[in-house]
């Protein structure tokens, strides 16, 4: 994925966006391919639920352009979009049916529809025996369920949803990843935000990290690790600190009790071992592979260039 224009799917391109003169989005773009699962993770403020408004028509950019297969997104698209806000939005006493019933009849369909579609996604959600209660005798977990089956219940083309595993314990969050999995594999874009970046390092196929109102890396977490050093954990005979000094493309994080950690240039792994090796016997040479939170944080300490 990068930040140009896919021809299948959501294009988020050069958005840019100041409330009161304040800049709260800059040139931000990147793509959400159909069939894939995209998370956009940044810190509070740093403009993904900005950016979602935007996508859905509900803020206006100052310039930039979304599109949808290549073609500007309109009314009839954003109508079949399944959008899952922050900050819920469901009727607290009324109940769980009644209320996806009466959102599918605003969508389109016939009571008959409706009725179905509520009773088929609150089944799939495990929501079935709750669908006679009120919205607000509901766990928060089961809330967001109820949240993502009026996200699910039209039949939507593509899935935006904001902080949608906010507050489930373990069960809730694998019925819902299995949902987010099952809609992608029919072909529809899934977007997400999320602060849980461990789940977004399991469940996506693609991420865009954004900061200060920039897209400062998008791709899949793979492509990202490509991109950091490589750093090693070795411990054997003879670790001791400065064992590197002479070593060409050899920087030394941490070393002490015959365990160092240190990071090299791409394709002097072997020179290391190798070096390690002539101090004494080697019990460990473990490749220290980043995880996202790692990812993240380089990311976004980092004052580089936008990383694709």
């Amino acid at each position: 994925m990068s930040a140009g224009e896919s021809t299948q799917g959501l294009d988020i391109v050069g958005l840019v966006k100041a409330y009161a003169d304040k800049p709260v989005l800059h040139d931000v773009g990147f793509s959400v391919p159909a069939g894939r699962i995209v998370g956009f993770v940044g810190s509070n403020g740093a403009g993904k639920s900005t950016t979602m408004r935007i996508v859905l028509g509900l803020t206006s950019a100052d310039s930039g352009r979304v599109l949808v297969d290549g073609e500007p997104i309109g009314v009839r698209e954003r109508k079949r979009i399944g959008y899952m806000p922050e900050e819920r939005g469901l009727y607290p006493r009324m109940r769980v049916l009644e209320q996806l019933t009466y959102l599918g009849r605003l969508s389109g369909f016939s009571a008959e529809e409706a009725g179905e579609a509520a009773r088929q996604w609150t089944g799939r959600l495990g929501l079935g025996a709750a669908g006679q209660a009120r919205l607000s005798e509901l766990s928060l977990g089961n809330q967001q369920r109820v949240q993502l089956a009026a996200a699910l219940l039209h039949d939507p083309r593509m899935l935006i949803l904001d902080e949608p595993f906010s507050g489930l314990d373990p069960t809730a969050v694998g019925v819902m990843s299995d949902v987010l999995k099952e809609q992608a594999a029919l072909g529809k874009p899934v977007l997400f935000s999320s602060h849980q970046l461990d789940l977004v390092e399991r469940l996506c196929d693609e991420v865009v990290i954004i900061s200060g109102g920039r897209i400062v890396a998008c791709g899949s977490v793979g492509a990202l690790r490509e991109s950091e050093p490589v750093s090693y954990r070795i411990v054997g005979d003879g670790m001791t600190p400065g064992w590197t000094a002479s070593l060409e493309g050899v920087t030394e994080l941490e070393c002490e009790h015959n365990a160092c950690r240190v990071e090299i240039e791409r394709g002097r792994d072997q020179e290391l071992l190798a070096a390690a090796q002539s101090l004494g016997p080697v019990r460990e040479f473990t490749l220290a592979q980043p995880n996202l939170t790692d990812l993240y944080r380089d990311v976004v300490n980092s004052d580089g260039p936008e990383r694709t």
